[in-house]
């Protein structure tokens, strides 16, 4: 009761700004682009170590990330090459986190670590893969959002690992990013191969109701329908 308390009152603030940005006629593209410049800005402070403040950006970022689509709405300025944009950038304010600790762990500092930054690496390779995997797939079905780890879980997690690591700390709970940077790495590479496979069932299943469409019911198998091979038989 405490938690939905909490995520209601949060609800109306986000509501009571989305409403006065409309009515300021903001257009929801700069409010993209200012959330990718604060996502840049995250990067920068992930790249000289300052996680917390990192992760109080990040939090910000996201913000805005929340406030363009919904200001969009009810403003009545949705349009596809908004859609279009907003898709793109946060694909850029994923890759910039990533590359941030990517810089920090590779530093001649006590803390490089060459694991931490293959992590973050086989990260941001992952959270690109599953992003084109679903909209690659959604060119061939209705909807391809499955798995645990998208984007709205990765930023959770970056955010958790930020605001509990303490670069040169030797506290189990004060150095967690590299246990995040563990489940981004693998679970992006799940959650891809769980994309694969969800696409590559709905589009047998697909495959499988249009033959049956093109034979009479009741009459049997027509001798002019030639089963195509599905994905399954191409694919082995």
């Amino acid at each position: 009761m405490f938690g939905a308390s909490i995520g209601r009152a949060g609800q109306r603030i986000i509501d009571a700004m989305v409403r006065w940005l409309a009515r300021g006629h903001i257009n929801p593209n700069i409010l993209t682009f200012v959330g990718v410049a604060i996502n840049v800005g995250c990067g920068l402070l992930f790249g000289f170590g300052r996680f917390f403040w990192a992760g109080v950006v990040l939090i910000v970022a996201n913000l805005f990330d929340m406030l363009d689509g919904q200001v969009a709405r009810l403003s009545g300025r949705v349009t596809s090459f908004g859609g279009f944009l907003d898709s793109s950038l946060d694909r850029l304010s994923d890759m910039v986190v990533f590359v941030g600790l990517m810089v920090f762990y590779a530093r001649a500092t006590p803390y490089h670590s060459t694991l931490n930054v293959f992590l973050a690496g086989a990260g941001l390779m992952g959270s690109v893969m599953v992003s084109y995997a679903s909209a690659r797939a959604e060119s061939l079905i209705p909807k391809c959002d499955v798995g645990f780890l998208r984007r709205p879980e990765r930023v959770v997690l970056f955010i958790i690992g930020a605001l509990s690591t303490v670069p040169g700390s030797n506290n189990f709970f004060a150095y967690r990013m590299p246990a995040v940077l563990w489940v981004l790495a693998v679970g992006s590479y799940w959650t891809f191969a769980h994309r694969m496979y969800h696409t590559w069932t709905e589009v047998n299943r697909s495959e499988a109701k249009q033959i049956v469409s093109e034979v009479e019911p009741g009459s049997g198998p027509h001798p002019e329908v030639r089963r195509e091979p599905t994905l399954a038989h191409k694919t082995g």
